[in-house]
């Protein structure tokens, strides 16, 4: 937009919203260009009703906007054409409902999702969810993306307890999905559709769930392995075993040295964490959460055996848990340019995925350091150039095609991060098993001038 027409946009945001949540005011400067696109303009509704109003006008302008929380996973995706709206979530961050008795909480879309745990502890209750960054990280943001976290092995993702959605349409309609109770099937079940969308079908502006009891004492037991095929062996033993864990977690030998507090940016040079890592830096991990009483946690050892080499409790268990949860991020912060990839695999896939991903790591001069939900499919895998300067995008284009390659039929593995200069030479999404011609036929049904984060999902 020419500077006369975003000052005359921002005079219409601000008779809807206020003149002072227009502009970057409440938001940081230097979160708000996404992918290297700087928005031409920023606004922060309060309400439902003013997203409503803003989507309307953008519509109208045919304006592209970009919804935004905690900006806590914006460069993922494909390179926008343009960000005309930046539309920021923040100032609804309030928990709208919250019955401890009937064990349903309702959040605003704007809320952090650390907040909202810190009154559910109150009565000794959470939602079993663990991803990265929860401290800053939306609510409404964390649906979009269908980000999940080691918990995910027992409990699923937020959409497997999430019962209600709130969101606004790109034409300003004012909409909702499931509803405050858990027994609930009236309808189409649009909480699915919604969450994964990464904004570009509607505007969540809040979500109910369900909340559960809140474990009493957990405990962690590490197993190290000389090889994968030893460390997926003792996998399917514990998946045939009557063991119930939270959490089943593989690291690979690359991923110890992350498993730390962040560290000072570096390419190349190692960085030795304050704290010890779990294990051996040269093997294979398996690391396993149980919940329990003291009874249940001795049976866990005593199944377990001698792969157990280290017990963690207390501060020690949480401090590690949230080093597997924030583990990409802290490999990002040491190395600008590495590649992060997620899979959606079927179990019987995993081993030969992560061989795979080792097998293109060497061949494309990267290094592989890489974790994931070793009994669900969900791997995070990372590919750390060995050079100090950038790579070529080509190097990057085909490394993530010799992966793909490789992956067996029925597997699907997205770019979540890379250097924003190899974007325009790879396919971020990449082949999916699902029906593409149905999902852009969903697209242009609910968002038919495409307004809404374009071109970062669906062209």
């Amino acid at each position: 937009m020419s500077t006369v027409t975003a000052q005359s946009v921002e005079r219409q945001l601000a008779s809807i919203v206020g003149e002072q949540h227009v502009g970057a005011r409440e938001v940081n400067a230097a979160q708000i260009e996404i992918n290297g696109i700087t928005p031409a303009s920023v606004v922060s509704p309060g309400s439902a009703d003013e997203i409503a109003a803003v989507l309307q006008f953008a519509n109208s302008r045919d304006l592209v906007v970009a919804p935004a929380g905690g900006f806590t996973q914006q460069d993922i995706g494909g390179v926008p054409a343009r960000i005309d709206i930046l539309l920021h979530t923040g100032r609804m961050n309030a928990i709208a409902h919250y019955d401890p008795g009937d064990l349903t909480v309702g959040l605003n879309a704007g809320i952090p999702f650390a907040q909202a745990l810190k009154q559910l502890e109150e009565h000794q209750q959470w939602l079993p969810f663990d991803a990265a960054n929860l401290e800053t990280a939306s609510v409404g943001g964390l649906l979009a993306t269908a980000a999940a976290g080691p918990l995910k092995h027992a409990f699923g993702g937020l959409r497997d307890f999430c019962i209600g959605v709130q969101f606004v349409t790109a034409d300003g309609k004012v909409a909702k999905g499931g509803g405050r109770v858990v027994k609930n099937v009236a309808g189409y079940d649009l909480m699915k559709l919604m969450i994964g969308s990464y904004g570009s079908l509607a505007v969540i502006t809040g979500a109910n769930f369900k909340v559960f009891p809140k474990p009493r004492r957990t405990r962690t037991f590490a197993c190290v392995f000389g090889s994968l095929e030893d460390a997926l062996k003792f996998r399917g033993q514990v998946l045939r075993s009557p063991l119930q864990p939270l959490c089943l977690e593989i690291l690979s030998p690359g991923a110890q040295e992350y498993l730390c507090d962040p560290a000072p940016a570096r390419d190349a040079d190692h960085y030795t964490p304050s704290q010890p890592v779990v294990g051996p830096a040269d093997q294979w991990q398996i690391a396993l959460r149980a919940a329990g009483s003291d009874n249940v946690l001795a049976r866990y050892r005593r199944e377990l055996g001698a792969a157990v080499t280290r017990e963690l409790e207390g501060e020690n268990e949480s401090q590690f848990w949230r080093w597997v949860s924030q583990f990409e991020h802290n490999v990002l912060a040491r190395h600008r340019n590495a590649m992060v990839m997620y899979t959606h695999l079927a179990i019987q896939d995993v081993a030969p995925a992560l061989q795979a991903w080792q097998r293109a790591a060497t061949e494309h001069n990267f290094i592989a350091a890489g974790l994931g939900r070793v009994a669900a499919g969900n791997l995070v895998l990372i590919f750390i150039p060995l050079a100090v300067d950038p790579p070529p995008a080509t190097q990057f284009s085909n490394c993530v095609a010799a992966f793909r390659g490789m992956l067996p039929p029925g597997s699907s593995a997205e770019v979540a991060h890379c250097p924003k200069e190899a974007k325009p030479y790879l396919d971020v999404w990449g082949p999916t098993p699902t029906d593409l011609t149905l999902m852009k036929g969903v697209k242009h049904a609910i968002d038919p001038r495409n307004i809404l984060n374009r071109g970062r999902f669906i062209v």
